[in-house]
């Protein structure tokens, strides 16, 4: 567990921090990263929508990663990937969950809109809560591809979901880091993977 101690300053607590990012950085599959990576790959190219969703800092995590792969994944390349979070709209989340349930958040807005060979992207530090689990259910009885970011334990979306992106933590801001940094390489990676090679050097990223 982390934090189990008092610290005397922000130092070092900061240094202990950094310890523990860099510990459950090094758990996560690099065999699921590739997967996501191809899986998000032929998504862009073959026009399929990816769609995102996730609660609380996991909801902030999805907003930024429609900006980094709608945006920055296209940036000087051939893709245009059709990005929407699950979780921008207000207006449509607060109306199912006051008439029907937040359990149903993400699943009765994918029933309105996903097709089969879309990509549900899924962040839950905790793997276990309903509305994502709900989500995952109906995308993969619908024929979508399932991408997870899991955390803690990976609760059962942990088994539900084609590829999990699993951090081996034990601490929200730790896991949420991570996470957001597993979206900044996804998108990354696969604008490099589409650049032309001449151009990088002289690309900020």
């Amino acid at each position: 567990m982390f934090p189990d101690q008092n610290f005397s300053t922000i130092a070092s607590f900061m240094d202990a921090y950094h310890e523990v990012i860099s510990i459950a950085s090094s758990s996560v599959d690099r065999s699921q990263m590739q997967l996501a990576a191809t899986l998000l790959i032929e998504a862009y190219k073959s026009k399929h929508f990816v769609w995102v969703c996730g609660n609380g800092g996991s909801a902030s995590i999805a907003n930024h990663l429609v900006c980094d792969h709608a945006k920055g994944a296209r940036s000087s390349t051939s893709l245009r990937p059709r990005v929407t979070s699950l979780v921008s709209n207000m207006e449509i989340v607060t109306a199912i969950s006051n008439d029907i349930s937040y359990d149903d958040i993400f699943a009765y807005q994918l029933e309105n809109l996903a097709q089969a060979n879309d990509i549900l992207i899924m962040i839950s530090s905790s793997g276990d809560s309903e509305n994502i689990i709900k989500a995952c259910d109906w995308a993969n009885k619908n024929k979508l591809r399932t991408i997870a970011l899991t955390g803690f334990s990976g609760g059962r979306l942990k088994e539900k979901a084609d590829v999990n992106l699993h951090v081996k933590a034990e601490n929200y801001g730790i896991i949420e880091d991570i996470h957001q940094s597993l979206m900044h390489m996804l998108a990354q990676f696969i604008r490099l993977s589409e650049m032309d090679p001449a151009k990088i050097g002289d690309t900020k990223f």
